[in-house]
Formats: structure tokens, C-alpha cells, sequence
């Protein structure tokens, strides 16, 4: 299996990207946490550092899996303003790679390059408008095709079991849920 990355950016909202990261561990998949700055201590929006596995400039992305984008502000912000990082989206989209993104990064990141374009997509209350010509879903998860979307940090769960289910089946996301003791009906509240 191909690795994931995730990408933490200075005032990343903590929920969104280490329950991610903790969900798709539990399903075995590689996630590598990616600072976009030349550090690997990133401060969170809510004052928690957070150690990165790896920092961007030092990172190869050639096998990735999943690009995933933690919201946060002004954690989106400084995802957007990473050049390289976004030259790095637009690629990986233009192949079908995997892409997933939460709350604020689906319109502050993912709209102004064109990957949300005619897909359904869902994102932080407010930040509706700059989701460019996407569709936008009222569900708190969205999936549509290669990218997975999310509106905040109460869905942070739903989010990190979209993407295990887009990659290792239903079956493995309904295990890890059932094992977070999730849910106790054998349908899990995302599908």
C-alpha cells in the first residue's frame, strides 16, 4: 500500500488532523504527518505542538496514496500560501490521485485550484461561497470521485473513516469504528 500524507501548517486545527492520522493508523494504512514549514514542531490553532514525522522540502511524494488537508485557521491559510504544496494538489488531481480535505482547506485550498470543480463538496459554515463551481452537499462528509471533503471538527471521525473506507473497503472502516465503539448498529451514521 502507498503512503498517505498529511499536511500541518501553523494554526491547523488539531481534532481534524490527528484523529485523522489515529483512524488511519488503526486500519494499518502509512500516514506520514508533513510540516510545510522547515520545522517539525507546528503549533496547532489551539496552542498544542504537534511534531511532524517529516518536513515538506525533505519528503518524496511520488507513491502517495492520499494528500490530506487538516482546516484550521489560519492553518488553511498557510496551506494555500505553500506554492509547492498546491503545484503538488494539482498534480496528484490531475492523475485521479486520492485528495481529502476538512472544514476551512476545502475552499481556502482545494476551490481556487479547480479540484472541487463540478463535484460535490462540503466545507466549514461560512466558507460557502468560496467554494467555486463545486456542488455544494449538506452532508457533514462528502465523497466525489478521488476527493473526500468534511465541514469541521465534529466530523473528524466520519472524515478519517470516508478515507478508510475509500481504500481498504466499508468492511475495514466498520471495524475501526466498531473498535472506537462508535456505534453499536452495524451501519455506521456516514453512509
Amino acid at each position: 500500500m502507498n503512503t498517505s500524507f498529511l499536511f500541518l501548517a501553523d494554526g491547523f486545527e488539531e481534532i481534524e488532523a490527528l484523529s485523522v492520522v489515529d483512524i488511519m493508523r488503526r486500519a494499518d494504512m502509512n500516514i506520514v504527518t508533513v510540516s510545510i514549514s522547515d520545522c517539525t514542531l507546528v503549533a496547532g490553532a489551539h496552542g498544542i505542538p504537534v511534531e511532524a514525522d517529516s518536513v515538506f522540502a525533505d519528503t518524496d511524494f511520488s507513491a502517495a496514496e492520499w494528500l490530506i488537508l487538516p482546516g484550521g485557521m489560519p492553518g488553511a491559510t498557510n496551506l494555500a500560501a505553500k506554492a509547492e504544496l498546491c503545484d503538488l494538489l494539482k498534480a496528484h488531481n490531475a492523475k485521479g490521485g486520492k485528495i481529502a480535505a476538512i472544514c476551512a482547506s476545502p475552499a481556502v485550498v482545494l476551490a481556487p485550484l479547480g479540484i472541487l470543480d463540478d463535484k460535490q463538496a462540503t466545507c466549514y459554515p461560512g466558507f460557502e461561497n468560496a467554494l467555486g463551481n463545486s456542488k455544494l452537499s449538506e452532508k457533514p462528509v462528502a465523497v466525489a470521485g478521488n476527493v473526500i471533503t468534511a465541514n469541521g471538527p465534529a466530523a473528524a471521525t466520519a472524515f478519517g473513516l470516508a478515507i478508510v473506507a475509500k481504500s481498504k473497503g466499508e468492511d475495514a472502516s466498520r471495524t475501526v469504528a466498531e473498535g472506537m465503539l462508535l456505534y453499536s448498529t452495524p451501519q455506521p451514521f456516514f453512509f
